[in-house]
């Protein structure tokens, strides 16, 4: 898998189980939510994702969003 699919798949589940945490635990858990959310929009303006830079310093593939 390459880090492309892994960002997207990270922050999927980041976003649903924010969602499930405010609704079981409490609503503060929405804020996880909109900071995924502000990141991706960050990075799909500055191609910056810290997350993928992480990956790849682990030595994962890159994919043809973040090289």
């Amino acid at each position: 898998m390459n880090i492309d699919r892994l960002v997207f798949a990270f922050a999927g589940i980041m976003i649903l189980l924010s969602l499930v945490l405010s609704q079981l635990h409490s609503g503060y858990w929405l804020f996880l939510t909109a900071f995924v959310g502000l990141n991706m929009l960050q990075a799909a303006f500055t191609g910056f994702c810290p997350l993928a830079r992480m990956l790849k310093a682990v030595g994962r593939r890159p994919g043809p969003a973040f090289n």
